[in-house]
């Protein structure tokens, strides 16, 4: 059985297309809390790189990310230099853009400044939803907004921490990949099985 068939047994949201990659990545990530911080900054990452571009496009070169950012290891990639900037603008498996670049190895330094402060990205990131998901209770795509107050005062924290790159609208979808907020809509299966583990 492939993702494709696998598709209609099952009421999903709407957005995921008929695009097995794009099917995996809801069925079994987006929503799902995350409290790794590799796996935080991993979305950190493709978040930023998402700006302005589909998520489809992100995650199609998310291997290629893999590769040219150590394996989202941001001790590593806070050691990035200029020399390694340039290798990376010639990068096909990445999206070459130099200010994406250049905010992807500031933020990993941000990054390592907040897990010292904290004692991990996680803490500091969960405590901006008080330690478990938003339920978001939408019915339709249509009602889930690109920002919410709570994605406003995150991007304003992390602007103010130097930060670059994480603006309201990508602080939002970070929230809702990581599942800070349950943004399934209700019918969908995924719904149900996230919020079953805090209520």
């Amino acid at each position: 059985m492939n993702d494709t068939n696998f598709r209609f047994e099952k009421i999903r949201c709407e957005w995921p297309t008929s695009d097995p990659l794009l099917i995996k990545y809801h069925d079994k990530e987006w929503g799902a809390p995350i409290k790794n911080d590799r796996k935080i900054f991993e979305f950190l990452v493709l978040e930023s790189a998402q700006a302005g571009l589909s998520w489809i496009t992100v995650l199609r070169k998310r291997e290629g990310y893999k590769k040219a950012f150590a394996g989202f290891d941001p001790k590593k990639v806070a050691q990035f230099t200029k020399r390694d900037v340039v290798w990376l603008l010639k990068n096909p498996g990445i999206i070459r853009n130099r200010l994406k670049i250049e905010a992807t190895i500031n933020n990993a330094k941000r990054f390592l400044e907040v897990q010292k402060e904290f004692g991990n990205f996680s803490k500091y990131m969960w405590s901006f939803v008080k330690g478990k998901p938003i339920d978001g209770k939408r019915k339709k795509l249509k009602d889930l907004p690109a920002i919410t107050k709570g994605a406003e005062i995150w991007a304003k924290d992390l602007k103010k921490r130097g930060f670059k790159f994480l603006g309201p609208t990508v602080c939002y979808a970070h929230m809702q990949a990581v599942g800070m907020a349950n943004d399934h809509t209700i019918d969908c299966f995924r719904y149900a099985e996230i919020m079953s583990k805090y209520r």
